[in-house]
């Protein structure tokens, strides 16, 4: 299973992550079709160095000519003046193993819950800070996932 490869590189490679995203919203309890796996790590460059390598050591490539260290050191540039949100990876082998990195959070200050899925403990995001990340972006598919979620909690 993908988000079993890509949670067991993240952990071997030291990496501190929170599952978000549509999966999240899914863990959660709400129907919620995804392709990508989206994840948030600590903002520091150790993290980024070691998640880099933790994708690529499953297949994975970056989707853009970015490597960690760069993107570390100039993430408020990417952001501000690139509209970057998330570093994205994706399996040329199989182009539907997509894993999105969001640059804009950081997992140090998200609370998270763990979901076991097919027996791999997986730390997710809670329903809380989950339904106020999604209400951030105030994209038209997250505030469906914020009503859903709200149903839930």
């Amino acid at each position: 299973m993908f988000l079993h490869r890509i949670v067991e590189s993240l952990v071997k490679h030291g990496v501190v992550y929170t599952l978000v995203g549509g999966y999240a919203v899914s863990l959660h309890g709400a129907v919620r079709g995804t392709v990508d796996i989206d994840f948030v790590i600590q903002l520091d460059k150790k993290s980024f160095i070691a998640a880099e390598a933790a994708l690529c050591a499953i297949g994975l490539e970056p989707r853009l000519p970015i490597v960690a260290k760069e993107l570390f050191e100039f993430r408020e540039e990417y952001i501000k003046n690139r509209n970057l949100i998330a570093w994205s990876f994706q399996n040329p082998a199989n182009l539907a193993e997509v894993v999105d990195i969001l640059i804009t959070e950081d997992a140090r200050k998200l609370h998270s819950v763990t979901k076991e899925v097919y027996g791999l403990k997986v730390k997710v995001i809670s329903i809380n800070d989950l339904i106020t990340m999604k209400k951030k972006s105030a994209r038209p598919q997250d505030l469906e996932d914020v009503k859903a979620l709200e149903k839930i909690k």
